[in-house]
């Protein structure tokens, strides 16, 4: 419900008001709930969590912090994270179109079930998470996050691994043993 109410929050502050006809849409299904914005956002999708607030509607921001629906203080996608992984949910889909943005949050699904792009997607937000706390992505941090088993440990390497290949994630200290490795976002 948390990110939920972050991403329908997220899309009314973000949208331009002065094209009509156009509305945040909600569409729920069995596995997942799709809101569609008619908007493209503001920043870099890699850097909604990171990034200080920005809003194309500032009295409507202001009213939502008062009436205690947001805060104004651009931790709407940290929010959204944080419930995902406390649930240990696959992370959030943004999808980008020319002129909309779609955020699809889904239901429990087995990490075997994951398709390997969300996989890549979620390592990365974790990383984001983990920096603004100043620690670093682990083998064993990313097995709690999708709810794994020790034993896990040899898919979640590989995975970091590609991560670190497709440049989402960077070492902290490339010199560290890889036993004591810890990762940051790209951008970090």
């Amino acid at each position: 419900m948390i990110a939920l109410r972050e991403i329908i929050a997220n899309a009314l502050i973000h949208q331009d008001f002065t094209i009509s006809g156009s509305s945040p849409l909600v569409e729920i299904f069995n596995s997942r709930i799709e809101v569609t914005n008619p908007e493209t956002p503001l920043v870099d999708i890699n850097r909604f969590i990171d990034n200080p607030p920005k809003s194309r509607n500032e009295t409507l921001s202001s009213l939502m912090r008062r009436l205690k629906m947001c805060e104004e203080l651009g931790s709407g996608w940290d929010r959204i994270v944080i419930e995902c992984e406390l649930k240990q949910l696959p992370a959030p889909k943004i999808q980008l179109y020319e002129e909309n943005t779609k955020v699809i949050l889904f239901s429990e699904l087995p990490f075997s079930n994951i398709p390997h792009e969300d996989k890549l997607w979620a390592c990365y937000l974790h990383a984001c998470l983990k920096q603004l706390t100043h620690e670093g992505v682990t083998n064993s941090s990313l097995r709690v996050r999708f709810g794994l088993e020790d034993k896990a440990s040899a898919p979640v390497s590989r995975l970091i691994k590609e991560a670190v290949d497709k440049k989402l994630i960077k070492p902290f200290d490339p010199d560290t043993a890889p036993k004591h490795m810890k990762y940051v976002p790209f951008w970090a």
